[in-house]
């Protein structure tokens, strides 16, 4: 199986790894798009103003266009160290076993703006960019990213693969027959409200759950069964949509 976590706006610091290697990075065949956003990122640095309009950012975030400034000389960490947050703290790479660390690498990729999709042990930088972000004279990401990010990751050799990243995210590059996950709380009354900030929360210790066991994941049935059983409450809504209640 395939877990593509969501990205965090959020990112750790430094690393002890060499500098950016695009063609390194998982998923070859992105590297011309990946060249491309990551060389305009760079140029748009040169200009805080810009990059400030550009990517959203406020006063006091323009540290994030210095980031972006050092893209290829900074250097890198695993990207399931480099991206935080509150489904990364629920994942808890750090506390993980080291068998389960392994497993991590295997079935965990993120969803990235500027990198499309990754592994969980390639190495990347700090960097600054959103799905809704737009770099001037490239349009939309999600014009840049299709079809190339959907085609790479269907072609992946994988029973399933569980999607949890936002509407955003999964715009720039959906997969076919991928099976997403809702959160929802269910009141005393029996009514259900969409989960927000916390289903981050509730993913991360999904993903958590996924690394560890050691059982199969072939369909939604095995996978509502794992996470089930990692003390988590599901219900297939169908045979694409996995949905965990809270209370």
């Amino acid at each position: 199986m395939l877990i593509i976590l969501p990205p965090s706006e959020t990112k750790s610091d430094g690393g002890r790894g060499a500098p950016l290697d695009l063609g390194g990075l998982s998923f070859p065949a992105l590297t011309p798009i990946r060249q491309r956003l990551a060389a305009a990122l760079v140029d748009l640095a040169d200009d805080p103003e810009a990059s400030a309009t550009a990517l959203g950012l406020g006063r006091t975030q323009l540290d994030e266009v210095a980031r972006n400034a050092t893209l290829f000389t900074s250097p890198t960490r695993p990207a399931m160290e480099r991206y935080t947050g509150v489904l990364y703290d629920a994942l808890d790479v750090g506390g993980l076993t080291r068998a389960s660390r392994t497993k991590a690498r295997d079935r965990l990729a993120v969803g990235s703006a500027l990198f499309g999709v990754v592994r969980a042990g390639d190495p990347i930088p700090a960097y600054r960019l959103s799905a809704a972000s737009r770099l001037p004279g490239l349009g939309t990401l999600a014009s840049q990213w299709k079809p190339d990010l959907s085609a790479a990751l269907d072609d992946l050799d994988t029973d399933v693969v569980i999607d949890l990243r936002s509407g955003g995210y999964r715009a720039l590059g959906p997969v076919a027959g991928s099976i997403e996950v809702t959160v929802l709380t269910e009141n005393a009354d029996g009514s259900r409200s969409v989960v927000s900030h916390f289903n981050k929360h509730h993913k991360g210790v999904m993903a958590r759950t996924l690394v560890s066991t050691r059982r199969s994941v072939r369909d939604i049935s095995s996978l509502a069964s794992v996470v089930a059983d990692g003390g988590q409450r599901t219900e297939i809504a169908s045979d694409r949509e996995l949905v965990i209640l809270t209370d």
